[in-house]
């Protein structure tokens, strides 16, 4: 059921996408609404999961699929239709394949994103990737920056004037508080990708890599630095 909800959003998703390029000012209006909801349902899948005991490491993938999904492809459209610059969606893109691959290195270590098992060795890295303050904070930046940039769509259209969308971006302050949360969104998709990187850091070069060249001694025993040391007789 939840890896159901997480397909439904998806779907629902590139049906919003479609809309947004028929090129109504009403349509268009009504993808704000649209996208609110895919996102205002982003815990839905998570908790219909922890509900019906059917947790599972694919469940918790492919709802971190589903995420990346959703926000990249938006990113894409928003600047495909021209009201972002095209280096957003690369860096957004360039960000969520790195993170994600370092992220499939510890799953090979049982470790998860996110959860008592995650992969963060501070508590600073911990709160910033996995707090559920700063996981609530970028997914609200995210959900006002994306209907904005959806209304920003629609105000520009040809059949925008004297609609209620041109009513709702006429005054500055919607402008300011719209382009605040993209801003934050994107330095957020930052800020929060960096720890992962550095805290995967010995996953990437493998423990003896981090710790300086191997040598064996000659019983067999693989030593690191370079220096032999006698065999204790034991296996370990």
């Amino acid at each position: 059921m939840a890896n159901l909800i997480t397909v439904g959003r998806l779907v629902l998703l590139f049906v919003v996408v479609g809309l947004i390029y028929v090129g109504n000012v009403h349509v268009v209006g009504a993808c704000m609404v649209l996208i609110g909801f895919i996102f205002a349902s982003d815990g839905i899948d998570g908790y219909v999961a922890r509900k019906r005991g059917s947790t599972s490491p694919f469940g918790a993938v492919f709802d971190i699929a589903g995420d990346r999904i959703v926000e990249n492809v938006l990113w894409v459209v928003f600047a495909d239709l021209g009201v972002i610059p095209v280096w957003i969606p690369l860096m957004v893109l360039t960000r969520g394949f790195v993170v994600d691959g370092l992220r499939s290195l510890s799953y090979g270590e049982g470790m998860t994103a996110f959860g008592d098992r995650n992969m963060m060795r501070s508590p600073l890295t911990r709160w910033l990737t996995a707090g559920r303050f700063m996981r609530g904070l970028y997914g609200y930046a995210k959900a006002a920056g994306f209907v904005f940039l959806t209304g920003l769509v629609a105000d520009r259209l040809s059949d925008s004037p004297g609609t209620w969308v041109a009513s709702l971006y006429d005054p500055l302050i919607a402008r300011i508080f719209g382009w605040s949360a993209v801003g934050m969104a994107v330095a957020l998709t930052i800020v929060r990708g960096l720890p992962v990187i550095v805290d995967a850091w010995d996953l990437v070069v493998g423990p003896g890599r981090a710790q300086g060249p191997q040598t064996s001694n000659g019983s067999g025993e693989v030593m690191p630095g370079g220096h032999p040391t006698p065999s204790s007789g034991r296996h370990r």
